[in-house]
């Protein structure tokens, strides 16, 4: 049967605030925050009948532990929605969010369904190291020199991308406190408010006078990791963590964060029926794969990949979420690709806001669509990232 594709229309975008990794989330579980967004996005459509959400598909990059047993599904459950709507996680490592709301539109363009959700949940707190929760290699990445770049850190293969693209510790450093200033004076001019949905924090203290333990309830309403206080001074002192010659330091690369976001998209059919007025609509995704030793290009392959469909170029764009998961590997691609510096993550990266692996890429079109919402002279968003092991992906919105 051949269908007509149509238009998928993000109506809603919302996120929790991003934690520092064993922050202000230490004790909350991955799968609450999932819960937490859902209910919230679909809150902002408070005329939305739960049980039309065709699926809810969710991106996370170590879908182990708390965050196994497909999250997803357990997440929907535990959000309160009708037991008919399904769940599913996916996982492309830092691009898992993006794809998952990729993945939710083309789902509505082939007229699979008029209403879904594209998520993403990650806690890097409850995962014991960077590589998950039990590393498992394939001892052949080993034994073939080709493979082995799949065992590198993450760390390593930005210090490769520095090398490689001539990007210097100065460099790295001035971007990496450009990202802290930008987002510290987002935060102060309330730019976060209206894409953030706070989350109340329990934690059970001892109360030693009276023998018990006492509940204290607090809100968490602000990203917690932008520092208003970062120099370069300060960044300068910083060892290198990746190789005792290298440039790459804990101040120049992402945090490690915990985090949740979440997309409500629908179709022109959904969107009358419902009287909503659409943010913006989805114009594709792609993704592309890069050496593994140089994961950190991948938005170079991936961005042109999105755009040239579309009939546009980056001069089109008029703001671009690139994920910072370093610095080097940021300037490297803004560097091959000509990027205007000006459009590039106004409002800072994950250098200063974190980066919630699979969360990211949800969080970040949450970020977008706030953007478009509050200024009207943008028409086109771009959501671009590395992936480890050799990749790179990148989405594309247009304002409606």
């Amino acid at each position: 049967m051949n269908r007509q594709i149509q238009d998928a229309y993000i109506v809603a975008a919302t996120r929790t605030p991003v934690a520092k990794r064993r922050g202000a989330f230490r004790h909350v579980r991955p799968d609450d925050m999932l819960a937490h967004v859902l209910r919230a996005v679909t809150a902002q459509v408070p005329q939305l009948a739960l049980q039309e959400v065709g699926d809810v598909v969710v991106g996370c990059a170590m879908p182990e532990a708390e965050q196994g047993m497909n999250v997803a599904r357990i997440g929907v459950l535990l959000a309160g929605f009708p037991d008919r709507v399904p769940g599913v996680t996916l996982n492309r490592f830092c691009a898992s969010g993006l794809n998952a709301v990729a993945e939710a539109a083309r789902r509505i363009q082939l007229g699979e369904a008029d209403v879904m959700i594209g998520a993403g949940t990650e806690s890097m707190t409850v995962m014991p190291q960077m590589m998950g929760n039990k590393v498992a290699m394939n001892p052949a990445v080993f034994a073939d020199a080709e493979n082995r770049a799949i065992a590198y850190g993450m760390g390593l293969t930005a210090e490769k991308v520095a090398q490689r693209y001539g990007v210097s510790r100065e460099d790295q450093d001035a971007f990496a406190q450009a990202s802290h200033e930008k987002a510290s004076a987002a935060i102060a001019a309330g730019h976060f408010a209206a894409e953030i949905t706070p989350y109340a924090v329990r934690e059970h203290l001892p109360d030693l006078a009276g023998g018990a333990v006492r509940i204290v309830e607090r809100w968490v309403e602000h990203d917690e990791g932008p520092r208003a206080d970062s120099s370069r001074e300060g960044l300068a002192k910083l060892r290198p963590v990746f190789a005792a010659q290298g440039s790459v330091t804990a101040g120049n690369s992402s945090q490690m964060s915990d985090g949740a976001g979440a997309v409500l998209l629908m179709s022109e059919t959904a969107v009358k029926r419902y009287g909503v007025t659409p943010i913006a609509r989805y114009r594709g995704f792609s993704v592309a794969g890069v050496p593994p030793e140089v994961m950190g290009i991948g938005p170079v392959e991936a961005i042109p990949r999105v755009l040239e469909p579309a009939g546009l170029t980056l001069l089109d764009i008029d703001w671009i979420e690139l994920n910072e998961a370093f610095a080097a590997q940021a300037l490297a691609v803004m560097r091959t690709l000509d990027m205007d510096p000006a459009r590039v993550n106004p409002l800072g990266g994950a250098i200063a806001l974190g980066h919630p692996l699979g969360a990211t890429g949800a969080i970040r079109v949450a970020t977008l669509m706030s953007a478009m919402q509050r200024d009207p002279a943008l028409r086109y968003g771009l959501v671009s990232m590395c992936i480890g092991t050799g990749m790179g992906a990148a989405g594309l919105f247009e304002r409606v």
